[in-house]
């Protein structure tokens, strides 16, 4: 399954430094545990606090990527993405029409 979640309208460049750097973060992470399968390092069980920690780091640079504040809760980082997943979508089926109908 692929998770598709639209990008940023408009990261600035300190955004994405910011977002490379604890991706970087998350990666050394993951290298601490060289024995632990992918499925040991994300089961909530037994994931790692470091690891947890690198993530929750680079989801509040992913998030003020997307906006100058951080979202309060989950539902509300994805009913803002949903939003901006329409936004981003929403003219891909009229240009579609459009076209077919220049074709005639």
């Amino acid at each position: 399954m692929t998770d598709f979640v639209p990008f940023p309208e408009n990261p600035t460049d300190k955004h994405i430094k910011t977002i490379e750097e604890k991706v970087q973060k998350v990666l050394d992470a993951r290298t601490e545990f060289p024995n632990s399968s992918l499925a040991d390092l994300y089961s909530p069980l037994t994931m790692p606090p470091a690891l947890t920690k690198a993530h929750n780091e680079l989801d509040k640079a992913v998030d003020l990527a997307y906006r100058s504040q951080s979202f309060t809760s989950e539902a509300n980082r994805m009913v803002f993405l949903f939003e901006l997943y329409e936004k981003y979508t929403a003219d891909l089926f009229t240009k579609e029409k459009e076209k077919k109908g220049k074709m005639k």
